[in-house]
Parts: structure tokens; C-alpha cells; sequence
């Protein structure tokens, strides 16, 4: 069951949300208007899956048992965006070790590859099974475990889509292969067998998360529900930008989760909520939703129950704001520019606008010193960060946000790359354009080759980030790129004249 503390007094619009939930419940497509009503037929999947997902445990109990009796010991998920945040919440939650890769980043990629392989069960996990991260990651993997004397079908799991190119592949290539209900979303499939198949592999009773998930959503119809006080307090004007921490809570991750979930969902047609995900603890928490008894503004529950809360409080709060819950429009055009980006590579001409010791500076804002630059960034209603590097062993650079939203008085998100572009990306570009960004890019310590591509992991973390610096820019929205031509410099560099603005 969910529990919910400080979301406010009663008001009209839960009456309206009352009338639609039993028509969610039923998985009605019109609740978006008639122009999400087609995509919404195909997506609404998700509703039934506390229930549905059950038909998924004798494979999974299956593939546990395969994975056991070939001694796997290490378990990495190649994933992006739902793919990979939900298995990384369930994993964290119940003290499992799961490596995650969701970047292209090739030292992150390189981590990754130090594991006995011998020992590992590597899972990749894409829905539409064309996703270029995942298809590079699996690419890799599969040669190395080749080059290794190893047998690819007995290290790899993949979790697809049915007939997607990747389950076509993988079934050729003679892999174990999980499908997934092709009716729901990827940032909607905690509870499908993206979320539960590597829960599973690491041996979690999943039944659980669905119990959970049932038993709460059972509540959701009934009036006055804690999705409809959610939703509601979601679309005023003061939670544009919703602050979210999970630092202290049973859920570490699960702020990245949300973030996904309502970012993507409802960053469109100029409209949409940003979710703030704080890195370090709070002392006023009166407005910062947290998952802990006690807390001013808390949501309390298991965690099987908190995914299907906030998918059910994200297609409701889409329904206040009149925007398809489903769809993603901008997230393809930044592929489509990184695909244009490698394919004239030969041509590209980037000149920085300035260098310095350990940076070069990137943009068209005509600055000529990175604290003028900083500051300008001031001129947006909100900041992004976006960083394309090691998550791992560069997190240090996650102060930058804390150090810019005091000294810039800007709400301020921080989101590595990749992963970002499956996440708030699609707000960056297709919500209320009014944000300013801040890209770091970084040199590799060595190349990474790519099987079969002319292209290696370097070329393609830095097409990614020149692919949206374009699709930002051509709004207008102001962007610079900060290069580390020394990564652990650079960072010290940049932090310096953060915290001297």
C-alpha cells in the first residue's frame, strides 16, 4: 500500500481525476484526447502488468536455474533509460550487485569488461532492439566473450520485444531471449520482464514486487486516492520543478526512475514537469518529496507498489496538463543528428572558442572566460547538466549542480550521457524551451572499437553530445560544451569557478 504525508487539502480537480480513474483502470485510450488515442491503444499494458507479469515466472525461475547451474557470479545489464533504472532501483533495494551499463562512454564501457566474463551473465535489454547504445554494448560483449574462448549463449540473456531485430538475431545466434509485452512503453516497464528478469538473475523473488504492486493498485480507483492527491499536486504551478531525494531512503535510484518516468512523459508541446533529483541531503525538506516516514512530503510504500504508484500518478498528471503520456518526439531527432554527425565525420570542423589549462569552451554565447559563461547561463528559467562521462569514478562532478543552483539561484537537474537523452532529454527539447546547458565531454584513456562499425565508443559519446548540442541550439537555447582535455583536472577546474561565481 502506499502512504502519502503533506500533499494538501481536497480540492475540485480530485474530483475530476475520481471520474477518469476507473476509466484508466479499464485501460480507456481516450483519456489523452483524440490525438494520443491510437498510441495510447498500444501502451496500456502496463495497467494490468501486477497481474500479468505472473505468466512471466516459470521462464524466469527457468533462467535463474540455467544461470545457476553455469556458475555465473557477476551480472551486467547493457540498457538504456527504463530498460536499465528500474533493475538498477530493484537491485540496490535488495542489495544485489548489478553492473549497469548505460553509457558509451569507453573508460565506463572498459570497467565493465574487467569482469571475468567466464563468470558473468551479461544482459542486454532494448525494446525496440535498435537502440545504437545497446546494439554496440552486445556487439562488444559477444566479441570479447568469442575472442575469450567463451560461449556467447552461455553468458548472454537478451530481453526484447517479439520479432524485434535483436530477438531476430539473438534467436539466430542461439541466445536465451525473454520477451516482453510489446504493449508497453519502455519508461512504463518496471513490472514487465525488463524490470523483473534481471531481478530475477540475481535472485529476487519478484512475486513480491508484483504482490505489492497489486495490493496497492487496487486502492487506486477508489475516491480520493493517494495517485489522484499525487497527480494533483504535480500540475501546479509551484511543482514545475518537483524536487525528488532518495539519499536516505529504502529506494536509492528511485528519484532517477521518476525522473524518467515524468520527464519524458510529459515534456511535450511546450508543457510538462521537471523532476530535480537532489544528490545531497536537504535541510528544509518541506517542499522536496521523499520516500521516508516523517518527512514533510513523503510517498511510503514497498517498492513493487511505488513503480505502479508513479506510472498511475504520471498518466494521470498528463491528463491535467493535455499531453500524450506515450509518446517521445524529441528524442528521436537527437539520434537522427548523431547518426548525420558520424556519417560526415571526415568533414566535421569543431573549433573551441576558448581553451583553458585542462578545458576547452564550446559555444556561440560570446564569452571569452568560463565564469562569464557560467553566469549567462543565469539569463534561463532552469539548468541542465549533462555529462558524457564515467558515472562510476567521475561522480565527483555531481557537485556541480548543488554549487550552481546556490551561487546561480537556478533550479538545476544533472543527468549523465547518454542516459539523459532517454530521459529528460525529450524535456530539454520538447517542453517549455526556457532551460540554459552545460555538456562535459571528456578525452577516452585509450580507443574502444565498435564490431563491425568504422567507428569506435569515443566517436560515438561524442557524436551523441554534438547530435543534441545541435538539436538545442537550433531552438535557440543557449549551450556550451566544456571538453576535459585532462578528465580529473578538468572536473577540479570547473568546480573551482563554480564555487568563485
Amino acid at each position: 500500500m502506499i502512504e502519502l504525508s503533506g500533499t494538501g487539502p481536497r480540492n475540485e480537480i480530485w474530483d475530476r481525476l475520481n471520474s477518469i480513474t476507473p476509466s484508466l483502470a479499464t485501460k480507456n485510450p481516450s483519456l489523452w484526447g483524440e490525438q494520443a488515442a491510437a498510441e495510447a491503444a498500444v501502451r496500456l499494458d502496463w495497467v494490468d502488468l501486477p497481474e500479468s507479469s505472473r505468466d512471466l515466472l516459470p521462464a524466469l525461475d527457468a533462467l535463474s536455474a540455467w544461470s545457476r547451474e553455469l556458475g555465473h557470479e557477476h551480472f551486467i545489464l547493457c540498457g538504456m533509460g527504463g530498460s536499465s533504472l528500474a533493475p538498477e532501483v530493484i537491485a540496490s533495494h535488495f542489495n544485489k550487485e548489478l553492473t549497469i551499463l548505460d553509457s558509451t562512454d569507453p573508460n565506463q564501457i572498459r570497467d565493465a569488461l574487467s569482469i571475468d566474463l567466464s563468470k558473468s551473465c551479461i544482459i542486454v535489454a532494448s525494446k525496440s532492439g535498435g537502440t545504437i547504445e545497446t546494439a554496440s554494448q552486445r556487439a562488444l560483449f559477444q566479441d570479447y566473450l568469442i575472442r575469450a574462448g567463451l560461449e556467447p549463449k552461455d553468458h548472454l540473456v537478451i530481453i526484447t520485444d517479439p520479432q524485434s531485430p535483436l530477438y531476430e538475431s539473438a534467436i539466430q545466434d542461439g541466445l536465451r531471449v525473454i520477451t516482453a509485452n510489446p504493449k508497453v512503453g519502455g519508461r512504463f516497464s518496471a513490472l514487465s520482464a525488463f524490470g523483473l528478469t534481471p531481478a530475477a538473475l540475481l535472485g529476487i523473488d519478484v512475486s513480491v514486487l508484483l504482490d505489492d504492486a497489486a495490493d496497492a493498485a487496487a486502492t487506486f480507483v477508489a475516491p480520493d486516492s493517494p495517485v489522484v492527491a499525487m497527480a494533483e499536486l504535480l500540475a501546479r504551478e509551484t511543482f514545475r520543478f518537483a524536487r525528488f531525494y532518495d539519499g536516505d531512503s529504502p529506494f536509492p535510484g528511485l528519484a532517477d526512475w521518476i525522473e524518467q518516468l515524468v520527464a519524458e512523459s510529459t515534456g511535450k508541446d511546450g508543457k510538462g514537469v521537471l523532476p530535480i533529483v537532489l544528490h545531497g541531503s536537504p535541510v528544509d525538506r518541506s517542499a522536496i518529496i521523499t520516500f521516508n516516514e516523517g518527512d514533510p512530503l513523503s510517498v511510503t510504500g514497498p517498492l513493487g507498489a511505488q513503480f505502479i504508484f508513479w506510472e498511475w500518478v504520471t498518466a494521470l498528471l498528463c491528463y491535467l496538463i493535455e499531453v500524450d503520456p506515450f509518446n517521445q518526439p524529441n528524442v528521436a531527432e537527437s539520434k537522427e543528428r548523431t547518426n548525420s554527425i558520424l556519417n560526415s565525420w571526415n568533414e566535421l570542423r569543431v573549433t573551441p572558442r576558448f581553451e583553458t589549462d585542462y578545458l576547452q569552451v564550446f559555444t556561440s554565447i560570446p564569452r571569452n572566460s568560463l565564469a562569464e559563461l557560467l553566469k549567462e547561463l543565469a539569463l534561463g528559467e532552469y539548468l541542465g547538466i549533462m555529462a558524457y562521462l564515467n558515472r562510476n569514478k567521475e561522480s565527483e562532478l555531481i557537485q556541480l549542480q548543488e554549487i550552481l543552483e546556490a551561487n546561480l539561484q537556478r533550479p538545476t537537474t544533472f543527468g549523465w550521457g547518454p542516459r539523459f537523452l532517454h530521459s529528460t532529454g525529450q524535456f530539454h527539447k520538447g517542453g517549455p524551451l526556457t532551460g540554459s546547458f552545460i555538456q562535459v565531454t571528456g578525452d577516452p584513456d585509450e580507443a574502444l572499437p565498435i564490431p563491425g562499425k568504422n567507428f569506435g565508443f569515443e566517436r560515438l559519446i561524442l557524436a551523441q553530445a554534438l547530435g543534441d548540442y545541435e538539436a538545442l541550439s537550433s531552438r535557440g537555447l543557449p549551450v556550451i560544451r566544456l571538453h576535459l582535455k585532462d578528465r580529473a583536472a578538468g572536473i577540479s577546474e570547473l568546480l573551482r569557478t563554480a564555487k568563485s561565481l
